[in-house]
C-alpha cells in the first residue's frame, strides 16, 4: 500500500511527574516549522499538577492537545505508549519522551525521511547537569557546534563522558545520505507508520519496570520485514539530564524484561502477546482536545 506524500502526523510524548521538563518540551513543539496534526501526552500516572499544566498550556497551544492518562501502578511505559498509539488519529506517529527539547525542524525532519517499509530511529543529545539546570531555568536551547553534553566514544559505547559535542548541527542533506540500519533502539526519539504498529500489536505490556520494551518492539518490527533507518544530522533533540531508574546492568539476561526479549527473539515473534489491541476499543473516538475543554470552561 502506497503512503501519502505528506502524511498526517501525531506526536506522542510519554511523561511521568516532571511537569517542568514537559512544559519545555511542549514549548519546543509549539515552535515547530511543521506542526504535528495533534499532540498526545501518554501519561503513566502523573499527579494532578501535570493535568493542570496541560490545561493551562492548552489555552494557547496551536494544535489539538490530548491527555491520555492511566493510574500510577508502577512503571508501565509499554501500556502507557500503547494507549497513546490507540488514541492517535494520524497515519504517521513520532514518539518521544517528556524530557526531550526539540530542534524547530524536528517534526519536519522525521516526515522528510519517512518512507514505506521503514521506521526511523533518532538520537538524543544528553545535556550536562549544568546545561539542564540552565534550560530548566528558562535558558534558550542551543543546537550547534558546542553544546554542553555528555557523549560516548565509538570505542566505549557503554560509558558517557563529559565533554563538548561538536556534531550537533542539523544537516538535512547529509541526514538522507547517512540513513542506515545500524544504531541502538531508543524509544525517546523514534517514528513509525501507525499501520505498522497495528500490524505488530504495539508494545508488549507484559514488560513492566525499566528497560527493553523499545528493544523488543524494534525486534518484532524487523521480524515483520520492516527496516530501521538511523537518523543522523537531523531530528535533533536535547535530552534533559536526570537521575536514572535503570538497574545497575540493564542488559542482565536474568531481568524479567530481558527474558521476554529473549523469548521474542527465539520465537521470531511479530505480534506482541499482550499489546495494542487491548486499547483500540477504548479510543474509537479521539480523546478530548484540551483546547476545546478549556475554551468551554473559560
Amino acid at each position: 500500500m502506497s503512503k501519502p506524500a505528506v502524511p498526517s502526523v501525531s506526536l506522542m510524548i510519554s511523561t511521568y511527574n516532571w511537569k517542568q521538563a514537559l512544559a519545555l518540551v511542549l514549548r519546543s513543539v509549539a515552535g515547530q516549522s511543521r506542526l504535528p496534526d495533534e499532540v498526545i501526552i501518554a501519561d503513566d500516572g502523573s499527579r494532578e499538577d501535570t493535568g493542570q499544566l496541560l490545561r493551562d498550556i492548552a489555552r494557547g497551544f496551536p494544535v489539538p492537545l490530548r491527555h491520555v492518562w492511566q493510574p500510577d501502578d508502577g512503571f508501565r511505559l509499554a501500556r502507557c505508549r500503547n494507549r497513546g498509539i490507540a488514541a492517535a488519529r494520524s497515519e504517521y506517529l513520532i514518539q518521544l519522551d517528556g524530557d526531550m527539547i526539540l530542534h524547530r525542524h524536528f517534526v519536519a525532519d522525521h516526515l522528510r525521511l519517512a518512507r514505506p517499509g521503514h521506521f526511523l530511529q533518532g538520537t538524543r543529545i544528553r545535556t550536562t547537569e549544568t546545561e539542564t539546570a540552565r534550560l530548566l531555568g528558562g535558558g534558550e536551547p542551543n543546537f550547534g557546534w558546542s553544546v554542553d553534553a555528555y557523549f560516548r566514544t565509538e570505542n566505549d559505547r557503554s560509558t558517557y563522558h563529559f565533554g563538548r559535542r561538536h556534531h550537533t548541527l542539523r544537516l538535512p542533506w547529509l541526514a538522507r545520505i547517512k540513513a542506515r540500519s545500524s544504531g541502538h533502539p531508543m524509544g525517546c526519539n523514534v517514528s513509525f507508520w501507525r499501520e505498522d504498529l497495528l500490524r505488530v500489536n504495539g508494545y508488549d505490556e507484559r514488560m513492566q519496570g525499566y528497560g527493553s520494551e523499545d528493544l523488543e518492539l524494534d525486534l518484532r518490527l524487523r521480524n515483520a520485514g520492516l527496516k530501521r533507518s538511523q537518523i543522523k544530522f537531523a531530528a535533533l533533540a536535547l535530552h534533559l539530564e536526570h537521575r536514572s531508574v535503570a538497574p545497575p546492568d540493564p542488559s542482565d539476561p536474568d531481568l524479567p524484561n530481558n527474558r521476554l526479549l529473549d523469548e521474542a527473539r527465539r520465537e521470531g515473534r511479530v505480534r506482541s502477546i499482550q499489546g495494542l489491541d487491548n486499547h483500540l476499543m477504548d479510543f474509537t473516538q479521539a480523546p478530548p482536545d484540551l483546547r476545546v475543554q478549556e475554551a468551554t470552561h473559560a
